[in-house]
């Protein structure tokens, strides 16, 4: 389960997220991304070792475009991830917090890779309210169509390239190609549908075993 914090973020998710945007091809470039982005939703998984904090948004650019965005919140820096560094923000909870492309975190990767093939979903959401923690209902919801008859080992290396409106991920024996602008086509293998308020079912993701 994913515990939120009633936090403030400075900057917030979005401001660091118009600022590292436009770096990517996929993103329609900064003309695009600085007219603005709305939030649709967002799906987040469990970190086993409950250390590092993975989201995925899903933002409306303003050409129309749905781009599909994972995160990783650490409490220090990934060391050899320096290119996928998104910033750093303040935590008003937690203190620094570094947020990296999910792509470039070997716990993202694992947890992504874990829910396409052994076919679950996201992580149920709580909040502390007066001390008490009560769940609250996802913005986004994901299932992964696998059946667990492939394992996921431990992931320490992987590579990760752009590939038009997809990004491709090799860890050991894993390909995971990720849609960043929801709609594009993936090939057969296990894959990870999501949906959102007034949007969905859609492919999210594709894993397989190379």
């Amino acid at each position: 389960m994913a515990l939120i914090h009633r936090a403030t973020l400075t900057p917030s998710k979005l401001e660091l997220l118009t600022a590292w945007l436009p770096g990517r091809p996929w993103s329609g470039g900064g003309h695009v991304v600085e007219q603005g982005l709305e939030q649709l939703g967002a799906y987040r998984f469990d970190d086993p070792a409950g250390e590092v904090g993975i989201e995925a948004l899903l933002l409306r650019a303003a050409d129309g475009r749905v781009l599909h965005v994972p995160v990783t919140y650490r409490g220090e820096p990934l060391e050899g991830a320096e290119e996928f560094l998104v910033g750093t923000t303040d935590h008003s909870v937690l203190g620094t917090r570094w947020v990296y492309d999910g792509c470039g975190d070997p716990v993202w990767v694992s947890a992504l890779a874990t829910a396409v093939l052994g076919g679950s979903t996201g992580s149920e959401e709580l909040v502390e309210v007066d001390g008490q923690l009560e769940p609250r209902r996802p913005t986004a919801s994901v299932v992964g169509s696998g059946s667990g008859d492939t394992p996921v080992g431990r992931i320490d290396r992987l590579s990760s390239h752009d590939d038009g409106p997809t990004t491709v991920v090799r860890a050991g024996a894993l390909e995971i190609v990720l849609v960043r602008v929801v709609g594009a086509e993936v090939d057969a293998g296990q894959t990870l549908t999501g949906r959102w308020d007034g949007g969905g079912p859609a492919f999210l993701a594709e894993v397989r075993a190379t």
